[in-house]
């Protein structure tokens, strides 16, 4: 039998990251948000890559831009070489970020399976382990994903960068 855990979705429980049913108390909603405008998916073809851009799925970790701005804020693969652009592809913890060479699309990077809490942000998930939740819903890169815990993300049970407009503090009372 594989191991399940439940962990707090809603920003609320007392006993962080683990639930504790605070969920109930605050009647917290784990759907998407019915007016949420979904992202896009663009692609930034360069000479020897291509970056593949997942709008819908972006944690705003920020590790794209500040490692490699010339690349990112600008939408140039050519402007570094294709091993730093892959290096930092391979950082981005949501799975927004993903690329092609030749032909083929890179975005499962066969790591150890684990799940890092990220300090007043997500869950990273790594690993493809396996999503199970009672929306059914599925990760756009099921080998690494980040899931809110914040509760206010309007792409649930996926991060969407809210906890940093909120000023998630993982640490306060509710």
């Amino acid at each position: 039998m594989q191991p399940v855990m439940a962990l707090c979705r809603c920003g609320a429980s007392r006993n962080k990251p683990y639930c504790d049913g605070s969920h109930t108390e605050i009647c917290f909603v784990g759907e998407k948000d019915p007016h949420r405008v979904p992202g896009k998916v663009n692609e930034w073809k360069g000479k020897s890559i291509t970056i593949v851009d997942n709008t819908d799925v972006c944690s705003r970790d920020g590790s794209c831009i500040n490692n490699l701005p010339q690349v990112f804020e600008e939408e140039n693969p050519d402007a570094v070489n294709v091993k730093r652009i892959i290096d930092t592809i391979k950082k981005c913890p949501s799975g927004a970020l993903t690329y092609k060479v030749g032909g083929r699309h890179c975005q499962a990077f066969k790591r150890e399976p684990a799940i890092t809490v990220a300090k007043n942000g997500p869950l990273k998930v790594v690993g493809a382990i396996h999503l199970k939740d009672d929306m059914k819903s599925e990760p756009a890169c099921p080998e690494h994903y980040t899931l809110c815990r914040c509760g206010h993300s309007k792409n649930k049970p996926f991060c969407d960068g809210s906890h940093l407009e909120i000023g998630f503090n993982a640490d306060a009372a509710r």
